[in-house]
């Protein structure tokens, strides 16, 4: 972050609600000898409202936390930056897309810097380094290494079920966590979503986000899940976008509609947090570890959740961030993540429930491989299993964390 500001004028961070932003703010504002104008204070809300050139106008650096509550601040700092461009001039947090505000996109185009905070990944989380992504993006086969996983089925669940939100991982597996994943559901769909737009509809929000989660890593179909919920499509569709503003969920683009004609277009659904889904759906964490058929298709879907959010952080660190999507074909070739670097190659992974890769499993990576031809770098097979290997050129299977633990001892 600090890189960022030796460089940019303006900084947004944008992300869900208790992600980390207002503690990342107010250590910058500390270590600046600055204070914290925050927005999400009903007080300084509408101090900042009746006169946001003088608060823009302030001794730089000026840190706002949750500007989105007064969009107008955009327009002064636009108007100080027309004065002046020096780097590290404004910090600001938001808990809604920036693109999502009415005037973002006129305000502030060339001028601000927009980035991510994620829930915390899984190294953040036990303090462990992580390059995955960089390595796979490097030379996919120096991730093949003769440790053995120890993670169990069971401790798989339990991160999963866990998610990133640093309040939730705090919390005791069980009563506590639900209660502060409810808690936090509420107060996203009370505050965030409705302070986006107003809806009309409100008693069928958690309804939606109870069939989006029975979703995630699916293709979306909005109109379906509206009529399960008593929705029109376009309403539906509204809904759908407030909640991806709020950092609810995640549209993972299709990826290579040119590469094949037969590819489909539609975007691939995934909640930001599996901890989230998980509570949402109701699923216990021994039902989810136990090898029966039901259980293994909703522990093979929040397993997809979590591996593509684990993946995306870490591309999102990278000072050259790749492209990232989803491969589907209407002939049944599918591909859960593709990463892109910015000269074209290409990375690829799927993700598997079992802890045995079998040939066919590589089917959908070997026809990408085939097309792509020196433009594939490698494909991953992610497994519950223990043993990392190469299965065939540039085809490879490694255990799921892995994506926590390469280059770890």
């Amino acid at each position: 972050m600090e890189g960022l500001l030796v460089e940019e004028p303006a900084v947004a961070v944008h992300g869900a609600r208790t992600v980390g932003k207002s503690t990342m703010v107010r250590s910058l504002a500390a270590a600046a000898g600055r204070t914290v104008v925050d927005l999400d204070d009903p007080e300084t809300r509408d101090a900042v409202g009746a006169s946001p050139s003088a608060f823009a106008a302030a001794e730089p650096p000026v840190f706002f936390d949750e500007y989105q509550h007064v969009p107008a601040i955009l327009d002064a700092i636009k108007a100080e930056l027309n004065r002046d461009l020096r780097p590290g001039r404004f910090v600001l947090t938001g808990s809604t897309r920036y693109s999502s505000l009415p005037t973002a996109a006129q305000s502030l185009t060339g001028r601000l810097h927009v980035t991510t905070l994620w829930p915390l990944s899984q190294g953040e989380i036990d303090g462990t380094e992580e390059r995955f992504v960089e390595q796979l993006l490097d030379d996919p086969a120096a991730l093949i290494t003769p440790i053995a996983s120890s993670t169990s089925r069971q401790e798989y669940v339990d991160r999963l079920l866990r998610g990133g939100f640093p309040l939730a991982v705090s919390r005791r597996p069980g009563a506590s966590r639900n209660r502060w994943f409810d808690d936090y559901l509420d107060l996203v769909i009370e505050r965030d979503v409705a302070e986006l737009s107003s809806i009309r509809q409100r008693e069928k929000m958690p309804r939606l986000v109870a069939h989006l989660c029975g979703q995630t890593a699916q293709v979306l179909n909005v109109a379906r899940i509206g009529a399960a919920v008593g929705l029109e499509r376009p309403t539906a569709e509204h809904y759908v976008q407030l909640l991806e503003a709020a950092f609810v969920i995640h549209r993972l683009p299709a990826w290579g509609t040119t590469l094949r004609a037969r590819a489909s277009p539609k975007p691939k659904l995934h909640l930001v947090d599996s901890g989230v889904a998980g509570r949402m759906l109701r699923i216990a964490g021994t039902r989810l570890a136990a090898a029966q058929p039901q259980a293994m298709t909703e522990l093979g879907h929040l397993l997809e959740t979590f591996c593509v959010a684990e993946l995306l952080k870490q591309a999102g660190w990278m000072e050259t961030p790749p492209q990232s999507g989803h491969w589907r074909t209407h002939d049944g070739d599918e591909v859960d993540l593709i990463l892109e670097r910015d000269d074209g190659a290409i990375a690829a992974i799927e993700v598997k429930v079992g802890e045995r890769v079998q040939d066919l499993q590589f089917r959908s990576l070997r026809k990408l491989r085939d097309a792509l031809g020196s433009r594939f770098l490698g494909g991953v097979v992610l497994h519950l299993g223990r043993h990392a290997y190469t299965h065939d050129d540039r085809l490879h299977a490694l255990p799921v964390d892995r994506l926590w633990r390469a280059g770890v001892a």
